[in-house]
């Protein structure tokens, strides 16, 4: 499963596919924990591809708008609305306790 497949597909389609990806990577560990599991490497693939199903998916909540023009050039990314930068806040400053003898 490539991205440029998944950034095609709505969302409830990804939702089915996300669903579907958590399932298959339950019985997976479940068969891994059981013993039957015989390629432990599909758990991985699985993670891999539940990780791009939500990264297409955060893209769009963020309105990171992806268009591929051809198979053989770049995907083209452009934000809808550029992020106003934010001054740094201020850390407070450390002070010391004074502690007093007791002597």
């Amino acid at each position: 499963m490539k991205v440029d497949d998944l950034r095609v597909l709505e969302a409830d389609e990804l939702g089915v596919r996300l669903k579907t990806a958590r399932r298959e990577l339950y019985e997976l560990r479940f068969k891994h924990a059981v013993g039957q599991l015989e390629n432990a490497s599909q758990i991985s693939k699985v993670r891999h591809d539940i990780a791009r199903i939500m990264t297409v998916l955060r893209e769009r909540d963020f309105g990171i708008v992806a268009s591929v023009a051809a198979p053989h050039e770049e995907a083209l990314v452009a934000v809808a609305e550029p992020l106003e930068e934010e001054a740094p806040a201020a850390k407070p400053k450390r002070t010391r306790k004074k502690t007093e003898d007791k002597s």
